[in-house]
């Protein structure tokens, strides 16, 4: 089997938040795909502190795998093992490259279990206010200025022509650059969401305000997970 587990958004996340099932799974599961492998062993600690760390077989698995670099990890599913799967933040294939041994397990008859967690684009719109019936989540934007500059402006148009909420992300150490951007491209009327620190008990800001709004107030961002969210 193929768990797909979800990782806490915030280190201080209170345990009670997921369910118990993912320590019992964590338990018994000592092979896993991850994004990164220090991010990873903590969210198993967080979850299972008796987990035996030595126990623990970890496969790489980032935007540059590919199914073919882990044949070892293959050969061992279809041997029977099972394997767990996890994302550096909140579900697993949503922002990243999961996906790849999502795919190849149906493809060879490995049983796929999803397991219940918290998602932060999905928890950002139900807070936002925005349309939650029809939404577009578009991971990160361009790096590029112009073409950053571009997107950004399409988004708006989206959202004036079809009402439709725009999602997006940005690597937390370039969050105020994109704040910058989004104060200076979008109109000043356009409605914009910042949700940063979700599930983050002291920490955490959801706030939903007009550009102009945010020109008099811009929020510290830098190195805080956040999701900017364009709606109506």
């Amino acid at each position: 089997m193929l768990y797909l587990l979800p990782a806490y958004l915030s280190e201080n996340s209170p345990i009670e938040y997921f369910a118990p099932s993912i320590k019992d799974i964590i338990m018994n599961v000592d092979h896993y795909f991850v994004e990164n492998e220090k991010t990873a062993r903590k969210v198993i600690k967080f979850f299972a502190p008796e987990k035996k760390q030595p126990e623990l077989k970890l496969f790489l698995l980032d935007k540059y795998s590919e199914t073919a670099d882990l044949k070892e990890a293959q050969k061992l599913m279809k041997e029977g093992v099972d394997f767990g799967l996890l994302s550096e933040a909140g579900l697993p294939c949503i922002g990243d490259p999961g996906n790849i041994m999502v795919g190849w397990s149906h493809n060879n008859n490995i049983k796929v279990i999803p397991v219940n967690g918290p998602s932060s684009f999905v928890l950002a719109l139900i807070a936002s206010g925005f349309n939650g019936q029809q939404f577009s989540f578009h991971g990160y934007l361009p790096i590029d200025k112009e073409k950053k500059k571009k997107e950004i402006q399409n988004l708006e148009n989206v959202v004036n022509k079809t009402g439709f909420t725009q999602i997006f992300m940005e690597t937390p150490y370039r969050n105020n650059q994109l704040l910058e951007d989004l104060v200076k491209f979008l109109n000043p009327n356009t409605k914009l969401c910042i949700a940063a620190n979700i599930n983050d008990p002291e920490a955490e800001l959801i706030q939903t305000k007009t550009i102009s709004d945010w020109k008099k107030n811009k929020p510290e961002l830098h190195k805080i997970p956040a999701v900017f969210l364009i709606g109506k």
